[in-house]
């Protein structure tokens, strides 16, 4: 099998732009991202969504044991799911497993959350969590807030190497809106973006955030998240593709508009061929059991399959709300992201279509 060469900094040949991959977590997602590695990925970065994946940090534990240089992320770890000090020590026994090769990414929740029928956290309370796994991480003793008040934790005995609070653990905001953008500015933390459309854009705010927070343009390191699939020209198996490599990413617009748009929500959206593709979806929605409780099915298949029921995801749609073209075209758009001053672009891979490293490798490698 054909293999990349890597470069000296284990990225895919080219300029020094890094390039990484994305999982639903599954508990042989390793293989995958010990693939990715021999193929010269950056970083592999796993899902944290309890009620439709395996727990995220079973399934990095693995890929560390597995693999010697890529590194390994939470894309992203949800506050609620965990208490800090558990988060902390999860974080901390992968550094020891891979040391240095660990980050932390964070956000406020979006499928973890809705799966439960909740929306994000606070962002006064993701920030003062993100602070006490950041503490904890740096060997520091925090002042922990639980349900019962507040309490100084530490890790008690880190000197006997069971953990590995020495080497750093860089931290990753998912941050949409100018508010999260400003806390992301104000931590100093590596900035996550999802999608392709408007991609510049946030890009352009979070800049502007950046700098309002008194730091350098230069030092900003942001990573942008999408789903897509490299087309053929065979028109057969490009529709095949967009269906099963970028249609979940398209499904997901609709999973979160009948929350924002529909019941749980509220909000307006213009009369135009998106509402009309929406309406139809909400007639689905509207369906679904038990009634309170619609999320249930809503969400099913977030990120990893477009289910039987959800006809309105055509490929022709996939392919305009998802980075998928040909090779050339995808090798164009990505170039206009990297000199857009993109640092990271992570292709989600799904599940049953993982050739689709190589793919991907391709593309990167040619920009």
């Amino acid at each position: 099998m054909w293999l990349y060469t890597a470069a000296s900094n284990g990225g895919l040949k080219g300029d020094g732009m890094q390039y990484s991959v994305a999982f639903a977590s599954e508990v042989d997602s390793w293989k995958w991202v010990q693939r990715a590695e021999a193929l010269g990925y950056h970083a592999a970065w796993f899902y944290d969504t309890q009620l439709l994946n395996p727990d995220v940090f079973v399934c990095m534990a693995l890929a560390a044991h597995e693999t010697s240089r890529i590194r390994l992320g939470t894309g992203v770890l949800v506050p609620s799911n965990r208490i800090a000090p558990a988060a902390a020590n999860a974080l901390a026994s992968l550094n020891r497993l891979a040391p240095g090769r660990i980050d932390f990414g964070v956000g406020t929740g979006f499928t973890a959350r809705r799966t439960m029928g909740q929306g994000a956290l606070k962002l006064s309370d993701t920030q003062r969590y993100i602070e006490e796994v950041r503490g904890l991480l740096r060997g520091e003793t925090v002042a922990w807030q639980d349900t019962d008040g507040e309490h100084l934790v530490r890790f008690l005995e880190p000197e006997l190497g069971l953990i590995n609070v020495r080497d750093e653990i860089p931290l990753w905001f998912s941050a949409f809106g100018p508010r999260s953008q400003a806390v992301a500015a104000q931590l100093g933390a590596g900035w996550l973006n999802f999608g392709g459309a408007g991609a510049e854009q946030a890009l352009s705010r979070m800049r502007a955030a950046w700098g309002a927070a008194g730091r350098a343009e230069d030092t900003l390191q942001s990573n942008l998240f999408f789903l897509g699939a490299v087309l053929t020209g065979d028109n057969t198996e490009d529709d095949a593709r967009l269906m099963a490599q970028g249609g979940p990413s398209t499904a997901v617009m609709f999973h979160n508009f009948a929350d924002e748009v529909g019941a749980m929500g509220g909000a307006n959206m213009a009369p135009g061929p998106l509402r009309e593709l929406l309406d139809r979806y909400l007639e689905l929605h509207a369906a679904y059991e038990p009634a309170d409780a619609r999320y249930l099915q809503n969400h099913k298949g977030h990120l990893i399959h477009v289910r039987e029921e959800e006809t309105h995801i055509t490929p022709e749609l996939v392919r305009a709300t998802t980075m998928s073209g040909t090779h050339d075209e995808l090798v164009a758009r990505l170039r206009g992201l990297r000199d857009a001053g993109y640092t990271q672009l992570t292709v989600q891979v799904v599940h049953g279509h993982e050739a689709a490293l190589e793919d991907w490798a391709r593309v990167f490698n040619a920009l």
